[in-house]
């Protein structure tokens, strides 16, 4: 191994260095810091057969090896969140060293060091790398090209464990069976694959094995959809999930205008064909056709567009809807195509004889995406920065303003609170949860005329959400259904234990 790979993947995680003075911010402290399993191993252990969003809440799937390696930082750090954004920051080195690897199969070495140059300082990987949840889209990045790398030196047990710790990691590491075939087809100069038939059907098994599993464990989290999908019809779906796919291109090739949050209005919630999602048919399409053309003269543009293709497929809202509109963590392998394709141009040109135009273009391009990304990575710091930034950033954004509200509601500022949900449901209507916090904070203040209505849509939309049963609970009461109210407490008791406090002190 090269020292020159070996400098590239020491900068990608130097680069991320700054964050150890980060905290946990949004999902972390859910997920983390007040989750017993992820602080000692021999709890997360244990933990194997639950899912990984914590009890009581409801949103599912299934990581268990990504809670692992929070209860082993956990263990050797008492806790200390600078230590696991340090771990981020090898995970994400080791992770582009891997890249650089896999792609020396085809690219001369000047080629191989621009694209783990350019995957190492992209902007894109602030929110996988800078936010501690975003460990599991590392980790499946590291196993799936592990995987890929064990496979071609022949080492069958090797890759078919990193293939289980992929998918162990994050639900899209199910795609590591597909590209272990595609990099064996890749390399055939006849097209017949070259690895044996059983190490293919011990990947299927394995495959099989663990989606069976995951619909057991976390299967709750397939039935968490976004809020502007759901009722949605299919043609709905698409008319907001392609414009999504546009961003994310957008995103990948001209990472300026990120955002911790695309839910509307930041990318907008379109009931019908628009510019934008013709855009991302052409996204898609052209993704499609980049890698058939690419296949026998740019293998490596094949491989990286499929991967990239796998990795956002399960969240890209095509086939059914997911729990978010767009994330950035979900676009982590999917930089493998831009950094590719970075490769294989500057490769091109050093062949031509235009060694200094090479060298000028690469350190400019890395120069801009590195200070991007050390620009953008603070906004992660803790959850005021968080909020402030998306605030600044993107007034248009629904969430933040119902995060926002949620903030007054507990310094105990109602009327500030009341305008910011006001300033959020004008922004989005369609979010039971943002409509059941709404009428809530209006049960509190006594304007039960304004809650009724929104405590209504939310319960046609999610009725036995936590807070949802909290508003039909105050509808019953208010309409003097001592009964109906009775029954829903009951109901949210057996749902949620822990609401049991509540609910006996609204009955006294």
């Amino acid at each position: 191994m090269s020292a020159a790979r070996v400098a590239v993947a020491v900068a990608a995680a130097l680069l991320f260095l700054p964050a150890i003075r980060y905290g946990y911010v949004q999902d972390d402290r859910a997920i983390i810091a007040a989750n017993p399993a992820a602080h000692s191993v021999t709890a997360a252990l244990g933990a194997f057969d639950q899912p990984y969003w914590p009890r009581p809440a409801a949103g599912g799937l299934y990581r268990p090896l990504t809670i692992l390696s929070y209860a082993a930082d956990w263990s050797l750090s008492g806790g200390n969140a600078g230590w696991l954004h340090l771990m981020n920051a090898l995970w994400h080195g080791l992770a582009t060293l891997l890249v650089m690897l896999v792609l020396a199969r085809w690219l001369p070495e000047s080629g191989v060091l621009t694209a783990g140059l350019v995957f190492a300082v992209h902007p894109v990987h602030v929110e996988a790398v800078a936010s501690l949840v975003g460990r599991a889209d590392l980790l499946v990045a590291v196993a799936l090209l592990g995987a890929v790398l064990a496979a071609r030196r022949r080492s069958w047990v090797a890759a078919c464990a990193l293939a289980a710790a992929a998918m162990l990691s994050k639900e899209h590491g199910v795609i590591v069976g597909v590209v272990i075939l595609l990099d064996d087809w890749l390399h055939s100069a006849n097209g017949r694959l070259g690895y044996p038939r059983a190490f293919y059907a011990a990947l299927g098994a394995l495959t099989l094995v663990f989606l069976a599993g995951w619909w057991h464990v976390g299967g709750a989290g397939a039935q968490d959809a976004a809020a502007p999908f759901l009722g949605a019809s299919a043609g709905r779906r698409l008319a907001i999930a392609l414009p999504a796919l546009w961003c994310a291109a957008r995103l990948l090739v001209f990472p300026l205008d990120l955002s911790a949050d695309y839910s509307p209005q930041v990318i907008p919630a379109y009931s019908g064909l628009s510019l934008a999602a013709v855009a991302g048919i052409g996204v898609v399409v052209g993704v499609l056709c980049l890698a058939w053309w690419c296949r026998r003269w740019a293998p490596a543009i094949t491989f990286a567009a499929v991967v990239a293709a796998l990795a956002i497929a399960p969240t890209s809202n095509l086939l059914h809807s997911s729990g978010v509109v767009l994330g950035e963590r979900t676009l982590y392998l999917p930089v493998l195509l831009v950094a590719t394709g970075a490769g294989i141009g500057v490769a091109a040109l050093i062949a031509r004889g235009h060694r200094l135009a090479a060298v000028v273009v690469t350190a400019l391009a890395v120069c801009a995406l590195g200070a991007r990304t050390l620009d953008r990575s603070p906004a992660w710091r803790d959850n005021r920065t968080f909020l402030l930034t998306l605030l600044a950033e993107h007034p248009e954004s629904y969430r933040a303003h119902e995060s926002a509200a949620a903030v007054y509601a507990g310094l105990g500022d109602a009327p500030t609170g009341l305008r910011e949900y006001a300033v959020a449901e004008s922004l989005f209507a369609g979010d039971p949860h943002l409509d059941a916090a709404y009428a809530l904070m209006l049960f509190a203040q006594g304007d039960t005329a304004t809650a009724l209505p929104l405590a209504a849509r939310a319960a046609a939309r999610l009725p036995n959400d936590r807070v949802v049963l909290r508003c039909r609970f105050l509808t019953a009461w208010a309409r003097r259904d001592q009964r109906g109210a009775r029954a829903l407490a009951d109901t949210a008791g057996r749902l949620f234990p822990a609401e049991q406090a509540w609910y006996r002190l609204q009955l006294q």
